[in-house]
């Protein structure tokens, strides 16, 4: 986590962008810093073009002074390396820096993340002023964290990544042989006999859009591998940056800002070059309560359950949704301790004072384009401000203990949304949200977990849409479930192996023995259509695939009620060992899943933390033997809770008995602490 003999609270603060503005403006932000109780800064995000304006031409005088304003004024500091955006000046000078498109269309200067991947000069100035910035400023007693870079992404399809792309097959594959094989590039005479033959899979050779919006493969076994050339790519450049801060400053951690659910890069395998999660957190204007929790806990996951900081959110409006909502009075206070009430130990936003130009001039800011704190914005901050400050050390580096894990892993929703077939309805990410929402709406702790991740602190695990089914996963998951663990998967399930090769013999590959069914055929059904299936008596809609499955063991709990399939199982129930597996063989409204989750849930003895309407969300982190329940109301009208324990609230001082109902304000949050 950020360095914890430096904090003692949950840090608060943000994005500031001083290289921005007059320095006669810099002493006024320190006052009303003071004022909102801002303890933290991230600077020199994107200064790459004032720190060095040729090859060996180095200013640091700037920054030097915006450091020691943050010392002076008892601010930590997050540094960032600058090196998010290159310098115009690098991409006159060694044009192949730039990023080449999936047209193959080189860009220009412009933008940001706009550096190829694979530049040796990208790699070798971005790495050379890390190390710069660590030796400068590593001995500041107030540096907390290094940044490096800034929220990473994008592919590039130029002449670097093509010849570096052909070095990782040859390191992953060892032969052409054992690559022939595994593309299956018998298939439309692709047999490659020399490795120089490989291309890039962009839009001029393997990739294209189907019905004008859908991203598709000819040769999903070449596109998967590229996107895991290109994440790893793209994280040889963050480690290099890592490794040239971490020989200055090995004590002080080092990340990089990710984005939740962001399709592009494995942060499951980035994780392990993070010293610890951090990540931006922007819903949209019409996100559910719950879409924001699943984020956080997806983060949460990727080091097994430790805290992260929320590094950036915005105060009031972000300036890119195609609609720029407020927040309305209170949501600012009620989403950051959403993030708290997940794992987060900190709490910091872009950003702290509103730019005047560009792209990001009407995102929010705690300081507005009127310059003061006479802000509904400034208001709201300084109270939240003031709040943590009482709260002080009393949450920080709890974890969140949970019964229940979700399987999320970014090589199966590549694969399955590459596959040409069977529909353009999958959407790996929402039939994972599909699932959880119901365990959020009950306040059950759910652990967001990789395919890598051990099973055995679970009660239930739960694998939708697991297409890809990678070696060794199947094997655990029925040593698991053997061993007395339930186990639950759907459809579109175990149809290949990592290579993206079908798994011959009837789906779902390597699941059947542990699900007792194969499936035969699948049904994709248009949106027009209407297939049904009844499960416990009442009638629920079968969407987006309907597998024609046949039992080898396992018990039919539902059958579908019309097409040419009606009274094939679709729900089915396997008992496997001490323990039993589920399939759920199509997609179905909330109501079922409410309904099949409730059931699943009292037969495995899994309950919610507390009692509450499903518009107030309850999380509890444990810190040693401190019990710390989270309440937050997403309602506008007041409401209630209740906990089996006996609480103190630490933000008003009052106390409540064990059971007794607690009552919350509309878009109010209650931090309650177990009382012995």
């Amino acid at each position: 986590m950020i360095a914890s003999d430096r904090i003692n609270k949950i840090l608060y603060g943000g994005d500031y962008n001083p290289e921005q503005w007059p320095e006669e403006v810099w002493q006024e932000d320190m006052r009303l810093f003071h004022l909102a109780h801002i303890d933290v800064v991230t600077l020199n995000v994107f200064s790459w073009a004032s720190l060095q304006t040729d090859d060996d031409v180095w200013d640091f005088s700037r920054l030097d002074r915006i450091m020691e304003l943050a010392h002076d004024n008892g601010l930590k500091v997050c540094l960032a390396t600058s090196t998010g955006a290159h310098p115009a000046w690098m991409a006159k000078k060694y044009p192949e820096i730039l990023r080449t498109d999936e047209h193959g269309i080189r860009r220009k200067f412009g933008s940001r993340h706009n550096s190829c991947p694979n530049s040796p000069i990208y790699r070798k100035f971005s790495a050379r002023l890390a190390g710069k910035l660590a030796r400068r400023y590593g001995h500041y007693d107030n540096l907390v964290a290094w940044h490096v870079s800034n929220e990473y992404g994008g592919f590039c399809y130029c002449e670097n990544c093509e010849r570096a792309f052909r070095v990782w097959l040859q390191q992953k594959y060892g032969t052409l042989e054992a690559l022939n094989r595994a593309w299956n590039t018998a298939f439309w005479s692709h047999t490659f006999y020399d490795w120089d033959e490989i291309v890039v899979p962009d839009q001029r050779s393997e990739e294209f859009y189907f019905e004008g919006r859908l991203l598709r493969s000819n040769f999903q076994g070449i596109s998967l591998d590229y996107r895991r050339f290109m994440s790893e790519s793209i994280q040889e450049c963050y480690r290099l940056e890592y490794d040239a801060i971490k020989k200055e400053t090995p004590d002080i951690p080092v990340t990089t800002n990710l984005m939740g659910t962001y399709k592009v890069l494995d942060y499951q395998k980035w994780a392990k070059d993070m010293d610890f999660i951090s990540w931006d957190n922007y819903p949209r204007y019409d996100a559910k309560d719950w879409e924001p929790a699943f984020q956080h806990d997806v983060m949460r996951g990727l080091k097994q359950g430790m805290p992260f900081a929320l590094m950036e959110q915005t105060p009031s409006v972000s300036n890119w949704h195609p609609y720029c909502a407020l927040k309305r009075p209170g949501m600012m206070r009620l989403i950051s301790y959403q993030a708290a009430a997940h794992g987060a130990d900190t709490i910091m936003f872009f950003q702290m004072r509103q730019s005047i130009g560009a792209c990001e001039k009407l995102h929010g800011a705690l300081i507005g384009h009127r310059g003061n704190e006479h802000t509904r914005v400034f208001r709201e901050m300084a109270k939240l401000g003031e709040e943590l400050e009482t709260l002080g050390s009393q949450t920080l580096g709890g974890r969140i203990h949970a019964r229940v894990a979700l399987v999320f892993d970014w090589d199966n929703w590549w694969a399955a949304e590459l596959s040409a077939g069977p529909t353009i309805l999958i959407d790996y990410v929402k039939e994972v949200k599909t699932w959880y929402r119901r365990f959020w709406e009950k306040n059950i702790p759910v652990d967001i977990i990789s395919v890598q991740d051990p099973l055995d602190a679970y009660q239930v695990v739960l694998a939708p849409m697991l297409y890809l089914c990678k070696d060794g996963f199947a094997e655990k998951a029925s040593a698991w479930a053997k061993a007395g663990g339930c186990f639950v998967t759907s459809y579109f399930s175990g149809y290949t192996e990592e290579h993206e090769r079908i798994v011959t013999g009837g789906y779902p590959g390597r699941l059947k023995e542990l699900l007792g069914i194969w499936v035969e055929e699948c049904d994709a059904p248009t949106p027009q259509s209407h297939v049904t299936f009844r499960y416990d008596g009442t009638s629920y809609p079968a969407e987006i695939l309907c597998d024609l499955l046949w039992t080898e063991g396992a018990v039919p709990l539902a059958e579908y009620e019309n097409e040419f399939y009606a009274g094939m199982p679709v729900i089915t129930k396997n008992t496997y060992g001490r323990g039993c597996a589920y399939y759920i063989a199509t997609h179905s409204s909330d109501a079922f899943y409410d309904t099949f989750l409730d059931r699943l849930c009292a037969e495995q003895g899994i309950t919610g933390i507390a009692e509450s309407p499903e518009h107030v969300e309850v999380t509890l982190r444990s810190k040693g033997a401190v019990q710390n329940y989270f309440a937050l109301n997403h309602d506008s009208n007041s409401s209630w809770l209740r906990i089996p324990v006996s609480v103190r609230d630490l933000l008003t001082g009052e106390c409540f008995s064990a059971d007794a109902p607690i009552p919350i304000e509309g878009k109010d949050v209650r931090i309650l602490q177990e009382t012995n």
